[in-house]
């Protein structure tokens, strides 16, 4: 049931019904319509209370039937706030837990509004490339005022009940010990016979100067939404319940509404939204699948990679015992943890006692006997299958039975390190990204023989961990670094053809990246690059790359941590500086190996990255590695920085339309290293179809 309806002596009661956050799905809107319908039709009820089953009022609209017909069904969201507006018994909104979006709407078309407090109210649809389309824009500032009322449409950003009691928004905040229902039931009974009753819409809003504030309000909006244009029309809906008529607002801010349901932006946002959701999910892994208590992890490993994944524990309350194979080692890496969580404290993001609960959490050993009884323990150490074999060979060793043995691995056989034990169903790997305590993604490599059980822990711990946790099967990179080798590849041609590293990392920062390819190898260490291309020499000699990088690595120049790489940097600064030196070798690199440089376009640059990571996703799907090409998204826009206003390769794809970006590879694979661009099977057969990877 999406709406169930009872009466409570002369009140009557519509619970919201629509797990798990009470959705105003068509269902749920024609349930509620029928009973405000029903509770004017009882001469016994005087008054109507509307609320929320489970853990929400509501959380808003239902996103998955945008754009579709459901969402212009009757009644629509806009039709049921109008049947609730036009009651003639007052209907009191009782809201707990969450009242956002389509939620925090429908409440404000009620007469009265009561509340508990803790509950977050917002109008979060910024976030979703969106505003309020069902008169949120128009309503909130005339409860709020203007200036509060902006602020929360811009950003977005839930606040508590409790700060907005001594609004107009709520006309009672009840104790935090209180019943709500039975508080909001008698509410309802003192006002049941007050006339005229209260409406929102018949408010004005009051602000003096609003033309100086809503200037203000646009520069700097305008200044910070970067390429999104939800914000600026955000505040231009909210202009509109100052400078217009209730019902020409609402006109107004459906206009808007329609307009930027839309645009590229906010269809990337949603796809956004819907592929974080999803990729939780692993098809023969059942939602029910017992998990395993994570109660102590350990870390293999104190350097910049385990100590960042022993803060994630920490963070989440989790103990951690830090391993090394020296004291010096491990007392550096705790030192720095030390040092992380007080520069966090003298932000202000950090009180003393949660810095004194979370420095703790962390302890440090040159045993392994010492990690004996962890839950979990993560190898952090050298990219080397040699170095893995001896560490999992003594984990397999001491840990107890039961326990989860993971590999922070970001490109080895997971299956491999698996056969290293006696027990490879315990064995996954998670790939946490540089910096591990900052960055969202979380690889999760699922082996030939990892157990479900195992599987499910690790995904269920990524959310503990605030990560985002995408699933990929065993091959050499996994998902992202596999995807990226080709991205890099095509940026080295990029250079012994014409570019110089500046002009390729403008070009693609430009399209929205985060950082180009060469200030990211300088951010990361142009040495691992430089270690796995030796690899591959050895095991695969047909591919190609340009040497550019390797004689980069030979001058010495690792980047920012030696001070030198693709550019130069300056003691205490990161910013990057072109260097003549790494210049002037790209030049003569060029004419060493007979290459004609010329002049190269930005949308050529962008094309020849963008879409060599476009194709080898294809080929990822195609073998099963990733479960679906939302995943591939996500892992592109929590790990390396893609653009999230434009959804993730995969979906940009979709967007730019298959077979265009088929036909440019086409050319592409005309020039130099064109077998390079040799297609995917299935991006030719989707682009044959006129189908996109997303469906």
């Amino acid at each position: 049931m999406s709406a169930e309806y009872l009466v409570n002596g002369s009140v009557a009661v519509i619970t919201l019904n629509n797990p798990p956050v009470n959705g105003l799905g068509l269902e749920t809107r024609a349930a509620t319509a029928d009973g405000i319908r029903k509770a004017l039709a009882d001469d016994a009820v005087k008054a109507i209370v509307l609320t929320g089953a489970g853990k929400a009022f509501s959380g808003g609209a239902d996103i998955k039937e945008f754009n579709s017909p459901k969402a212009m069904t009757e009644p629509t969201l806009g039709t049921l706030i109008n049947i609730v507006e036009a009651s003639t018994k007052p209907v009191v909104a009782a809201i707990h837990s969450v009242a956002m979006g389509g939620g925090l709407e429908l409440a404000l078309g009620c007469n009265y509004r009561v509340a508990m407090p803790g509950a977050q109210i917002a109008l979060p649809e910024v976030k979703l490339g969106l505003l309020p389309g069902a008169g949120g824009t128009q309503r909130l500032p005339r409860v709020l005022g203007l200036e509060m009322a902006l602020n929360m449409v811009v950003s977005g950003t839930p606040v508590m009940s409790e700060k907005l009691a001594k609004t107009a928004l709520f006309d009672e905040v009840f104790a935090a010990d209180a019943d709500l229902l039975t508080s909001a039931i008698a509410f309802a009974g003192k006002v049941a016979d007050v006339r005229p009753l209260p409406r929102v819409r018949d408010r004005k809003v009051d602000y003096p100067n609003h033309e100086a504030f809503l200037q203000f309000s646009r520069n700097t909006v305008k200044a910070m939404a970067g390429p999104f244009p939800a914000p600026l029309e955000c505040v231009e809906t909210v202009a509109a319940a100052v400078t217009m008529k209730f019902e020409d607002g609402l006109n107004f801010e459906r206009q808007r509404f329609m307009h930027l349901i839309q645009t590229p932006e906010s269809k990337s946002l949603r796809h956004a939204f819907f592929a974080e959701r999803v990729a939780s999910k692993v098809p023969d892994v059942p939602a029910d699948t017992p998990t395993r208590d994570i109660k102590k992890a350990a870390v293999i490993g104190a350097g910049t990679m385990g100590g960042g994944i022993a803060m994630n524990f920490v963070n989440a309350g989790i103990p951690v015992v830090l391993l090394e194979t020296r004291q010096e080692a491990l007392d550096k890496g705790i030192a720095t943890i030390r040092k992380n969580y007080e520069n966090t404290m003298k932000k202000g993001k950090l009180t003393p006692e949660k810095f004194e609960q979370r420095v703790g959490l962390i302890s440090g050993t040159l045993a392994y006997a010492d990690i004996a009884d962890a839950d979990i323990v993560v190898e952090a150490v050298f990219e080397d299958m040699g170095v893995k074999e001896t560490v999992f060979k003594q984990l397999d060793a001491v840990m107890k039975p039961g326990a989860i043995l993971a590999s922070n691995t970001s490109t080895l056989d997971v299956n491999k390190i698996a056969d290293f034990t006696s027990r490879p169903q315990d064995v996954v790997g998670t790939h946490f990204f540089s910096p591990a305590n900052v960055m969202k993604l979380l690889e999760i490599v699922r082996g030939a023989k990892t157990g479900k059980d195992v599987l499910a822990t690790t995904l269920a711990l990524s959310k503990k961990l605030r990560k985002t946790g995408v699933v990929s099967g065993v091959c050499d990179g996994f998902i992202g670094n596999r995807m990226i080798e080709q991205y890099s590849r095509q940026a080295g041609f990029l250079l012994e053809e014409g570019c110089l590293p500046e002009q390729v990392d403008k070009a693609v920062e430009k399209f929205g990246f985060a950082m180009g390819p060469f200030r990211m190898g300088d951010l990361a260490g142009n040495d691992i690059g430089w270690y796995i291309r030796k690899r591959r020499y050895v095991e695969s000699p047909e591919i190609t790359y340009s040497k550019t990088a390797d004689l980069l690595c030979e001058m010495g120049r690792f980047g920012q941590k030696t001070g030198a790489g693709w550019y130069d940097y300056k003691a205490g600064d990161r910013k990057a500086y072109a260097s003549s030196d790494v210049n002037d070798m790209i030049v003569k690199h060029s004419a060493d190996i007979g290459v004609e440089r010329r002049k190269i376009s930005d949308q050529e640059i962008v094309e020849r990255l963008v879409y060599s990571l476009v194709n080898e996703g294809a080929r990822i799907l195609e073998e099963g590695i990733a479960m679906r090409a939302s995943d591939i998204d996500m892992v592109y826009l929590t790990g390396y920085g893609f653009p999230v206003f434009r959804g993730g390769p995969m979906f940009y794809a979709d967007t730019v339309g298959l077979a265009n970006v088929l036909a440019a590879m086409q050319k592409y694979a005309k020039g130099r290293h064109g077998d390079a661009w040799a297609p995917a099977p299935l991006m030719v057969k989707l682009a044959g179809e006129g189908k996109g990877f997303n469906g």
